[in-house]
């Protein structure tokens, strides 16, 4: 077998040993009102930002530190398809028109199905990113919902010295984050 069969054949046991042992944090988070489980651990404000992989809707392989030095919004939703994520990332799409700040919404979906859904709203500001393949954003940021395999809702600031300067975790999956104080803290920062 090639290298690459290899790998993608030990990918799904990999992220399933991962997160197997990741954290697990029980009373953050809830959808319609149900209890969720979070993998992982949500970086605090101050905190150095971790790195991740995704894909891009090209398929490329995507490196969280090629993004350096420059102040970013990650917005982090379910999936795209639904309403508040609709919501939220054309949001985050009309802020990126006036601010010189690179915005990163990440989804559990398919390259293919952000592609899609950026070509249909007219979404082209912001960069979308995809964790399906191996989670790494999702369970580097506490952010992987258990039951779900779905990411939480959360907004992140990150300042151009790589520091989480503003973090919100929507308690209620189905709410749209504050994003006045989100764009606020990235004002203060450029």
């Amino acid at each position: 077998k090639s290298e690459q069969a290899k790998h993608n054949k030990q990918q799904p046991q990999q992220i399933v040993a991962l997160m197997t042992a990741a954290v697990e944090k029980t009373g953050l988070i809830t959808f319609a009102g149900g209890p969720l489980t979070l993998l992982g651990t949500l970086p605090a404000v101050g905190s150095t930002a971790p790195g991740f992989t995704a894909v891009t809707q090209d398929l490329a392989p995507f490196n969280f530190s090629d993004t350096k030095g420059t102040v970013r919004i990650i917005s982090s939703v379910p999936s795209l398809d639904t309403g508040v994520c609709s919501i939220q990332t054309n949001r985050f799409n009309n802020e990126a028109k006036a601010l010189p700040v690179k915005i990163l919404t990440l989804s559990m979906d398919l390259p293919f199905a952000q592609k899609r859904w950026c070509g249909a709203e007219g979404v082209h500001n912001l960069t979308t990113l995809s964790d399906h393949k191996d989670a790494s954003f999702g369970l580097n940021y506490g952010l992987l919902i258990k039951e779900l395999r779905l990411l939480a809702r959360c907004v992140m600031v990150v300042g151009k010295d790589d520091k989480i300067a503003y973090c919100e975790l929507v308690p209620e999956v189905t709410h749209e984050p504050n994003y006045a104080a989100a764009m606020a803290v990235v004002k203060q920062l450029l």
